[in-house]
Order: structure tokens, then C-alpha cells, then sequence
């Protein structure tokens, strides 16, 4: 079986696409630097911080600071927030709690928030809707574009997919938050992610 090169891909469209618009779907500054890096030369971005499975009201707020500063020190992409809703991540992770990290409810959590961003999109008039998910090492990039070309055939707004993690993408978010003295967490978000720990 031939394993897709979502990386491959993203690139063709960037090529094919300066100038357009997207909607960035982002979990975080760390995971949103690389990713910028790599799509603000092409598309007009806007960051989207919605994130209702972080643990707490506290979390969320400290990643959104963090997303917005390091916006402000860039310049790479505008900011849209949603506001917390940990209610929205409750009701999709239910039963599921006892699901080993990257099973089914991890898998409820992607699509949650990609159909939030590319009904957003939607809404918003974005030529592109995309996420920062896949930049890391312990999500399946391959699940996360699955949902997102999904979204796209049901909605029909583009799905700008993506594999951030390739060529040397996960290392160069890590210099890019050490160079902006970024707050890392360590865990993805959710409290079981946490506890996991």
C-alpha cells in the first residue's frame, strides 16, 4: 500500500495558491511556528485558536497569550478566538475516556475542531482551511488529513493538507520556541493527556 505524501501535497497547493486565503486551525505558538514559517509566504493566514479540549480555563489562556505574542512579534498571521468551551470537547470525549492516547476519542477531538475551523471558513469567505496538528511526531498525520479532505467534500471549502513534521518540521518548531522563548507544555491538552503524563 502506497502511504500518501500529505507534504507533497501542501507544497503543489502553495505553489498553485499565492496569495489566497487560510484559515489556520492552531493547538498552540510551538506547534503554530514551524507551520507559519512554511505557509505565511503563500497565503494570507489567519490563526484559529479553537482548543476545547485544553484542562482548564487557565491552559487555555496561557497558550492564547503565548499564540498571540508570538503573532505580535512576527507578524506572520491575524488572530481569531472562539472563546473556551470545554462542554463541546465533554460531549465528544464521552465514553470514550478510558481510549488509549491516539484511539477513538483523540480521533473525535481532530474532527471537532477541523469542522469548527472549515465551517469557519465556510462562513468566513477563506479560500483554505488547514490545521497545525499534524507538525507533531505523536499525531497520525495521516488520520488528521483523512477528516480534513472529509470536511472538504461535505462542506466545499478547500482542505489545505499537510504532514508539518516533515523535513525537519517538529525540530525547527522547537528552535523557533526557544528563539521566542515560547512556553511548551508538555502534554497535548486534554486532561487524560495529562494524566498520561
Amino acid at each position: 500500500m502506497n502511504k500518501c505524501n500529505y507534504d507533497g501535497l501542501m507544497r503543489a497547493e502553495l505553489a498553485a495558491n499565492r496569495g489566497g486565503t487560510l484559515l489556520l486551525h492552531s493547538c498552540c505558538a510551538p506547534c503554530s511556528s514551524y507551520c507559519l514559517e512554511q505557509v505565511a509566504p503563500f497565503f494570507k493566514t489567519t490563526v484559529f485558536y479553537y482548543n476545547p479540549n485544553l484542562d482548564s480555563a487557565e491552559e487555555y489562556e496561557k497558550r492564547k497569550r503565548e499564540q498571540i505574542r508570538f503573532l505580535n512579534e512576527t507578524g506572520l498571521a491575524e488572530f481569531l478566538d472562539c472563546g473556551y468551551s470545554p462542554e463541546e470537547f465533554a460531549a465528544v470525549a464521552r465514553g470514550l475516556e478510558r481510549e488509549r492516547e491516539g484511539g477513538a476519542r483523540c480521533k473525535q477531538c481532530f474532527a471537532l475542531r477541523l469542522r469548527k475551523t472549515a465551517e469557519t471558513a465556510l462562513r468566513d469567505g477563506f479560500d483554505y482551511f488547514g490545521t497545525t496538528l499534524t507538525v507533531s511526531p505523536l499525531k497520525n498525520a495521516a488520520l488528521i488529513n483523512e477528516i480534513g479532505f472529509a470536511l472538504q467534500q461535505e462542506l466545499g471549502v478547500k482542505y489545505l493538507p499537510s504532514d508539518f513534521k516533515k523535513r525537519g518540521g517538529y525540530q525547527r518548531s522547537i528552535e523557533l520556541s526557544k528563539e521566542h522563548g515560547l512556553y511548551r507544555q508538555n502534554y497535548c491538552g486534554c486532561i487524560f493527556s495529562k494524566e498520561r503524563n
